[in-house]
């Protein structure tokens, strides 16, 4: 129970606390839309690829839309591009569950590349507990508000994996996921901010999976991520299909 209410909760809708982030600073963000409406954050890996959370797939909303090159996504702002999704790739290990929750989105047509819309590259090296990331997206503002117009980011940090372990028990897996710990005052994710980046030392290390069910601002319960490096060979494999 535990854990599929906390899966809903982060799929549903951003960055609870935190700042607003500067306009086009970070040009890899994605808006996953369904029927126009923000869904889930994204990530630019390639011109013509997306990657984001499994979980955020649904079907029965109708076709799916990414929006790049957005600051404030309820206007229609000049450095916007908006694509079709062509294909969906979900891991094959994900069953809806917890487990392989990471996504490619092919793309109908590849983006063009501007200040404003920018790939970011697959990460090398490791993260280590304590370390500083940042976090991002249009996701709820207060764990039981709205979703934010602008885009906002917050800083987060590693936490060690034997604390995630022990909080998360049987829904956490050290090889494939990373998880963070995070301060009223810095603020961190919520619902709507999954399938958005953890960004540590500026390289991309986590798709945001899930946080505590029932308040995501919930100090005892550490918020958790895909780890990337893990799927490295899947994701460069699925994008030469």
């Amino acid at each position: 129970y535990y854990f599929s209410s906390a899966h809903l909760g982060a799929a549903e809708s951003g960055i609870v606390g935190g700042r607003e982030a500067k306009p086009h600073s970070r040009p890899y963000m994605v808006s996953v839309q369904y029927r126009g409406v923000h869904s889930c954050g994204g990530i630019l890996i390639q011109r013509d690829f997306v990657l984001t959370a499994a979980h955020c797939k649904n079907e029965t909303w109708g076709s799916c839309t990414v929006v790049l090159g957005a600051h404030d996504i309820t206007k229609k702002e000049r450095t916007q591009q908006r694509i079709e999704v062509d294909e969906y790739f979900a891991h094959p290990g994900f069953t809806g569950q917890y487990e392989y929750d990471i996504m490619l989105l092919k793309l109908k047509k590849k983006a063009k590349l501007s200040k404003n819309v920018k790939t970011i590259g697959l990460p090398e090296g490791k993260t280590s507990a304590n370390m500083k990331c940042a976090v991002a997206g249009w996701g709820w503002t207060t764990a039981h508000d709205c979703p934010s117009n602008v885009l906002k980011e917050a800083t987060e940090n590693i936490e060690a994996t034997s604390n995630c372990e022990n909080i998360w028990q049987q829904y956490f897996n050290s090889d494939h996921m990373i998880c963070t710990n995070f301060t009223k005052k810095s603020g961190g994710i919520c619902r709507g901010d999954s399938g958005g980046p953890l960004i540590c030392k500026n390289k991309l290390q986590g798709v945001t999976a899930y946080t505590s069910p029932e308040d995501c601002t919930d100090l005892s319960y550490p918020h958790v991520f895909t780890k990337v490096r893990f799927f490295i060979p899947w994701i460069k494999e699925t994008m030469k299909k």
